[in-house]
């Protein structure tokens, strides 16, 4: 079996590639065929655990979510480098799955030459497993100073044979003088391998658009073969930056839920099921205003971080932090998520030049310690209903309001981080608790109970903890992914040009 390959490249980032990706995966998954996604390299600090060689690995969300829509098991091979970058100039490097400390230490140009082989070999194995892979390019294939380096567009496309389609956000503006210019910047045999051209996040009547497709077409040969309508609620989570809050659950605003948006968040995916609970409002913040706006009875969320001592000096140069205690000491919900949870606690220590030391938020009594080595993997566990420490052996305590009603609750998530979190002694002795609250120690809880940091990501993507939390709010069941990923097949079907999608397997390879 050889598969015939599509792939989706862009005019620009941003311009819709991940998500029609992730809809064709689908499309072709329900005409019976085996289907696999794949992304030579992603650049995305949202990342997920997958099966690799090695047990388990990391790669893009984008593309774990792709393979769920493919009706695939995700793994390593559907991204085999993904990039997850910590400054601007700075990224660790992941190859198959595991941090390659070499790789991350080489120039870009460099390393193109070094992973190219291993880029290859994935894809080939999994056209030779699949009817059907569907490739997503990265930013635009028409940056040519970038060409004698490429490793993700259309090298992966001439490799593959694949059928393209170049997709453009014309509610940016210059969607068809994008559309040319990538076109007439691309060399003739990769020309000749766009099939169609799409115009993404229109906005109007599309009759209006006359004649410039047929122009267009007339200047390059190639057909529009699709407008797609702005689409606010697809339900698919954004592959980079903070997505958008207009997209509200209905009913009135009840709780907020305030997500601190650093410059190297990471993971920000996994919030996406807290857009569709009635009466609960996302919102990411930036500012020590945002904060003070808050009433007790909202929360404050420190998310994921790529650098969290990075993240951490940019929280207090905008006065975040004295925001962040005052919340708190309110007796309002503040909740760490692995990065986040290692910016409440008292200390970061990097002996071996990780991520930074740093003095913490001092919300909870922890101490985080950088390792070399990196936890990767998926996790299922519970919530204790009662708990002891190790320094107070005869006290018994259970989890407390807000976040009560998840004690005893099971739990399934992932872990990715290089810290390791435990007890402040030197506080836990004069009586200054953390209380360890998840089976494996991966969560603890102030004494007053307000404020709770665990090291699982994925929290609110579990059906179980969304209906112990929420479960008076969910008036009806909140969407599935499946039915987010058939919407999405739905809607490329209803606006592509009948018989395109089809003719693009037949003739790929």
């Amino acid at each position: 079996m050889t598969a015939q390959c599509v792939m989706v490249l862009g005019t620009t980032s941003g311009a819709g590639k991940s998500w029609v990706t992730t809809a064709l995966c689908r499309y072709y998954a329900n005409q019976g065929l085996k289907v696999s996604p794949f992304k030579a390299q992603n650049m995305s600090n949202n990342a997920r655990v997958v099966a690799s060689a090695n047990g388990q690995g990391e790669i893009g969300s984008a593309q774990y979510f792709q393979a769920l829509a493919a009706r695939a098991v995700p793994e390593v091979r559907m991204n085999p480098l993904l990039l997850k970058p910590e400054r601007d100039t700075h990224s660790q490097v992941i190859l198959m799955g595991q941090v390659n400390p070499a790789l991350t230490q080489m120039g870009w140009r460099e390393r193109s030459e070094h992973v190219w082989p291993h880029i290859a070999r994935a894809l080939d194995a999994l056209m030779a497993e699949n009817d059907v892979v569907v490739i997503e390019g990265a930013g635009s294939p028409a940056e040519i100073n970038l060409a004698s380096s490429d490793i993700v567009n259309m090298r992966v496309a001439l490799h593959a044979r694949a059928a393209c389609l170049l997709v453009t956000d014309i509610d940016r503006g210059g969607a068809f003088a994008h559309l040319y210019g990538t076109w007439a910047l691309l060399p003739v045999e990769e020309r000749a391998l766009i099939k169609g051209f799409v115009l993404n996040k229109f906005r109007g009547d599309a009759s209006l658009l006359a004649p410039a497709p047929r122009m267009l077409q007339d200047l390059t040969g190639v057909p529009t073969v699709a407008t797609l309508p702005m689409w606010w609620q697809h339900g698919l989570p954004e592959e980079d930056g903070v997505f958008d809050d207009r997209s509200t659950a209905p009913g009135a605003v009840k709780r907020t839920v305030a997500v601190v948006a650093y410059p190297r968040m990471s993971n920000l995916d996994e919030f996406q099921p807290l857009k569709n609970i009635p009466g609960t409002r996302l919102q990411w913040v930036r500012s020590p205003v945002e904060l003070a706006a808050l009433k007790p009875s909202d929360w404050i969320i420190l998310p994921g971080s790529k650098h969290t001592s990075g993240d951490l000096a940019w929280l207090r140069s905008q006065g975040l932090d004295a925001a962040i205690a005052s919340h708190a000491a309110q007796g309002g919900a503040v909740l760490g998520i692995c990065g986040g949870l290692q910016m409440l606690g008292e200390a970061l220590i990097d002996p071996h030049g990780i991520d930074g030391n740093a003095p913490g938020l001092g919300l909870l009594p922890l101490v985080t310690l950088f390792e070399p080595d990196k936890t990767v993997r998926h996790i299922q566990t519970q919530f204790l209903a009662q708990f002891h420490t190790q320094f107070e052996p005869h006290k018994q305590g259970t989890l407390t309001s807000p976040w009560a009603a998840l004690a005893g609750v099971p739990v399934s998530g992932y872990e990715i981080h290089h810290g390791q979190t435990t007890q402040h002694p030197a506080m836990a002795q004069s009586g200054d608790v953390a209380h360890a609250v998840l089976h494996g120690g991966l969560a603890w809880q102030n004494a007053r109970g307000n404020v709770l940091g665990l090291y699982l990501h994925g929290l609110f993507e579990d059906p179980g903890v969304l209906q112990a939390l929420f479960g008076h709010q969910l008036e009806q069941p909140v969407a599935t992914l499946d039915t987010v990923f058939d919407g999405l097949a739905a809607f490329i079907a209803e606006h592509f040009t009948p018989g395109v999608l089809d003719a693009l397997v037949d003739h790929a390879a």
